[in-house]
């Protein structure tokens, strides 16, 4: 009889964690950064904009990395999130607050983001949603968006700008429709399969 093989502990200190936490620690260098500029100073603007991409970027890469070496811990399910949407939420609020972006814009955006993510705490025990290709799309498009807002732009080319934040707004609330609906089905699956087994 074969012995059950322990069970891989992995380490909440790792290279993917540290990754998260390097974008919590960029959020409150980016908005020194946009306080500085006050959007109307270009280098500020610029050293704003590059803080804010590369925070961007390490959503991407802590995820890679999770996945690829199998550094997945309780501790990045819940704090990549969060990083992610803290990220976005302040930089969308910096961008209302110095009146680029319209409130109600921001509002709706930062409810579908903290609804999903709370979702996303309250069926974490029945499995992990994979994110759909519709939500990798919104994620760029935001970043696009808040990106072309901080970078100074000519007045020409600053006019995209609301284009770009209108099309991320609406793929926001679309997908954010589709996950409410595979979020119910996976814990209707889940509690189904529970009750299962507990007949059992």
């Amino acid at each position: 009889m074969n012995e059950a093989r322990p069970r891989r502990v992995v380490p909440v200190v790792n290279p993917a964690n540290a990754i998260t936490a390097l974008r919590l620690v960029l959020i409150p260098v980016f908005v020194m950064f946009v306080a500085l500029s006050g959007f109307v100073h270009d280098g500020w603007r610029l050293a704003a904009c590059g803080v804010f991409l590369v925070a961007s970027a390490t959503d991407w890469l802590d995820g890679y990395l999770a996945r690829a070496n199998d550094w997945v811990t309780p501790f990045g399910k819940i704090a990549d999130p969060i990083a992610d949407k803290a990220l976005t939420g302040t930089a969308l609020v910096l961008l209302s607050g110095y009146h680029l972006v319209p409130w109600w814009v921001t509002l709706v955006i930062l409810v579908r983001e903290i609804g999903i993510t709370l979702m996303r705490f309250w069926v974490i025990r029945y499995g992990v949603i994979a994110a759909s290709r519709g939500g990798k799309v919104k994620t760029v498009l935001q970043i696009g968006a808040i990106a072309w807002y901080l970078f100074p732009w000519p007045e020409s080319m600053a006019a995209v700008g609301p284009w770009l934040m209108g099309a991320a707004l609406v793929v926001t609330i679309v997908t954010g429709a589709d996950y409410v609906v595979r979020v119910i089905a996976l814990r209707r699956k889940g509690r189904r399969a529970a009750e299962g087994s507990t007949g059992a």
